[in-house]
């Protein structure tokens, strides 16, 4: 389930994250033979609204469908570019991000992508990945597999059961007749080769890379593949090599299911505000009697329980949201409005596109072999669900297409960072989506890098939220390259604490977020799949 950082690395996401960071000083060009030999990309001014003077360039770069046969058929990788506006000695070089998923376009076009006090001294690349929004082609199943309302996600029936099964085949089958021969191509090593190509283009020896949650795995695999490559690597909300990808979807399972219950008992705390309870367990029974409602009666014919799952679940991703989804849900009990909660899930809250969720799937179901047998993922997501009901199913048949998934499933790379001479990890402790152990277990494997964690820090990829503990130390690795002293023993190098929990009460505190914003699109782009 890294599920849901989907749909995009958004603006809001973007700018606190991928381009924030000021990038290392200018990699040294490429050989010659290499870049008389890499394809090269035709920049143009990137299509659609801009803000005006962002001078975003976009092209599209030719890279082979198979790395086994470059000289066959070829894709492209739709590629952006932001270019520094310091005169040349203030230069300081070339980013790429690498965006969240598996399935979330990465270009950046607009201005909110480059940080204002330190962006222009930087080139800022995006890309979306292979079958990935503007590259081509790209991948679409079917259009109408998040049509509302959609099954209970619980499969509280053996009907049920069977409805979800019959949907999860029914999509990987759609997706084996779309996708052809790219579904064999789909893997995160297809997509670390696909740097390396957009490295080649951009006449670079080395390169600077910031990857965000699943961008952390194609960090991880990149060092492994192309370790004399890397420069400078920061890695936000790390993927656990060991889990990819069947178990990383139980441990988050009850990651979130702690997550939740953490915002359970902040809307107890500020009962005087939500009136919901003043306990967490008040609070808790609240929430589910509310959803249990649905199953009868979904709010508008459009909110039943999987879609109200579907908004709640990012009290789990973001603490900064806490406040708006503790009054959509105090609106939703104490003064129903069937009409605010169909406006949060059409226009901010639904999970995903097709085009989002068919890559999600094709990275993930081929990266990997998925168990086969459906009497395992039963047995297994029933054992999690006794402890961690919130979120289990709703993942669980998130991923159940991988059960039937046509695409040739490869060998995962073995991730070995060894020979990357300089990564810096960052985590939070309390983070559901990438758990904290992840990021330990990426330290490990890399023993030139160093791990800041955020103690206490709920929120996922929240290297640029905020927190100048962590924005100074981010910069000044990027600058200077200099990493906190590695410690002894499986534990971070450096800490920062999280920021205090947000306050409803606070005159300033801004409560309450319009669902169908563009801030609220923004934000939820980038973790929806």
């Amino acid at each position: 389930m890294d599920r849901k950082i989907v749909k995009g690395l958004a603006l809001f996401i973007t700018a606190a994250t991928v381009a924030v960071a000021p990038a290392a000083s200018g990699a040294a060009a490429g050989t010659e033979a290499e870049t008389a030999r890499a394809a090269r990309i035709a920049w143009e001014p990137c299509g659609g609204p801009e803000p005006h003077g962002t001078g975003a360039e976009c092209g599209l770069l030719d890279v082979p469908l198979d790395y086994g046969k470059p000289n066959g058929r070829k894709i492209q990788i739709a590629v952006s570019r932001i270019r520094s506006t310091v005169v040349a000695k203030d230069y300081r070089g070339v980013i790429l991000g690498l965006p969240g998923g598996p399935g979330n376009p990465g270009l950046c076009t607009s201005s909110d992508c480059v940080p204002t006090a330190v962006g222009a001294a930087y080139d800022w690349i995006g890309f979306d990945p292979r079958g990935v929004g503007s590259s081509v082609p790209a991948l679409s199943c079917d259009s109408e597999y998040f049509d509302p309302p959609r099954p209970e996600y619980v499969p509280l029936s053996r009907d049920l059961e069977r409805t979800w099964l019959r949907r999860s085949k029914s999509y990987a089958h759609a997706c084996g007749a779309a996708g052809g021969a790219l579904l064999d191509h789909m893997t995160t090593r297809d997509t670390a080769m696909d740097v390396d190509s957009i490295r080649k283009a951009l006449g670079l020896d080395r390169i600077n890379l910031y990857g965000i949650s699943y961008g952390t795995y194609i960090g991880q695999v990149y060092g492994t593949l192309y370790p004399e490559r890397v420069r400078r690597m920061v890695l936000d909300s790390n993927i656990d090599p060991r889990k990819v990808w069947y178990q990383a979807a139980l441990a988050q399972d009850v990651n979130f299911e702690r997550n939740l219950r953490l915002w359970f008992t902040w809307v107890a705390r500020f009962d005087d505000v939500y009136h919901l309870g003043r306990t967490t367990d008040q609070v808790r029974h609240r929430w589910y009697a509310e959803r249990s409602k649905l199953r009868t009666a979904p709010a508008g014919g459009v909110v039943g329980p999987a879609e109200f799952t579907d908004i709640f679940i990012y009290a789990g991703y973001f603490q900064f949201m806490w406040p708006t989804l503790a009054e959509w849900f105090a609106s939703s009990v104490n003064d129903p409005d069937a009409e605010l909660l169909v406006e949060a899930y059409e226009s901010s809250f639904r999970p995903a596109d097709d085009k989002v969720f068919a890559a999600f799937n094709a990275v993930q179901c081929t990266d990997v072999r998925w168990p086969r047998s459906w009497h395992t993922w039963r047995r297994d997501n029933w054992r999690t669900f006794r402890s961690a009901p919130f979120a289990t199913w709703y993942n669980a048949w998130s991923n159940a297409p991988c059960l039937f998934w046509p695409g040739r499933v490869s060998e995962p790379v073995k991730v070995d960072g060894a020979k990357v001479r300089s990564v810096l990890f960052v985590g939070g402790t309390l983070d559901a989506v990438t758990p904290f152990e992840g990021s330990l277990e990426a330290r490990r494997r890399f023993p030139n890098g160093s791990l800041l964690a955020e103690v206490g820090q709920t929120t996922h990829v929240n290297s640029f939220n905020g927190n100048p503990c962590l924005t100074s130390a981010i910069a000044d690795y990027l600058a200077t390259g200099k990493l906190p002293p590695r410690k002894p023993g499986n534990q971070p190098d450096a800490t920062c604490q999280a920021l205090p929990q947000p306050d409803p009460t606070a005159p300033s505190a801004r409560t309450t977020m319009p669902a169908g914003s563009p801030a609220m699109r923004a934000l939820l782009s980038a973790v929806r799949r």
